[in-house]
């Protein structure tokens, strides 16, 4: 019983320090759109918690994102940017967790960078994928505005460019803190477990 408390009670703290993150990376841009702060602590999350964990961090970040950073995206399709808004999110710290999990016993370090590596290509991938499905029409406008030849291109290297890159770049730095943190959790659970 007091493992699942403590299990419940990090999860929330986690909750909170992705809402806390998100609601203050609007402020921080490259290009049109925010930097995600919220990876690696989703990937903390999933790597303590487990995949599901993961999930609902990343299910709390895209809804966050969906209050604070999605307004051009739901003047165009209200369905579109909540699906696209939700399901990266949860995607980005499902599969996290579940890296982590499939490669914690072999080595900490491969696991945690791969986990923090898989979570914004995640986010990007589906968050392309979304442009492309809900928004292709209006990118193309913004393409041709914005001078490029097509808005695939657009879309690579205007809409998530710098932005992926700053934020893959974040993640695997940071995964070596992560790889601390996880550690910490781990002999926290199980002196937990032996009381």
């Amino acid at each position: 019983m007091k493992l699942k408390a403590q299990q419940i009670a990090g999860l929330g703290l986690f909750t909170a320090i992705v809402v806390v993150l998100q609601a203050l990376a609007v402020n921080i841009r490259f290009g049109i759109f925010s930097i995600t702060l919220v990876l690696i602590p989703i990937v903390v999350g999933a790597a303590l918690y487990g995949w599901l964990a993961g999930a609902w961090l990343g299910f709390v970040f895209g809804v966050v994102v969906l209050f604070t950073d999605a307004g051009a995206f739901l003047a165009i399709s209200v369905p579109g940017t909540i699906l696209t808004c939700v399901l990266k999110g949860m995607a980005a710290g499902a599969a996290a967790g579940a890296v982590y999990k499939l490669l914690e016993k072999k080595n900490t370090w491969i696991a945690v960078i791969l986990a923090a590596l898989v979570a914004p290509i995640c986010n990007t991938g589906i968050f392309l994928l979304g442009c492309r499905l809900f928004f292709f029409d209006t990118i193309k406008v913004w393409a041709e505005g914005a001078g490029f030849a097509n808005a695939g291109a657009y879309m690579i290297f205007g809409l998530v460019g710098m932005n992926f890159i700053v934020e893959t770049a974040t993640n695997l730095v940071l995964s070596t803190v992560a790889v601390q943190l996880i550690r910490i959790g781990r002999k926290s659970l199980r002196r937990s477990k032996a009381a």
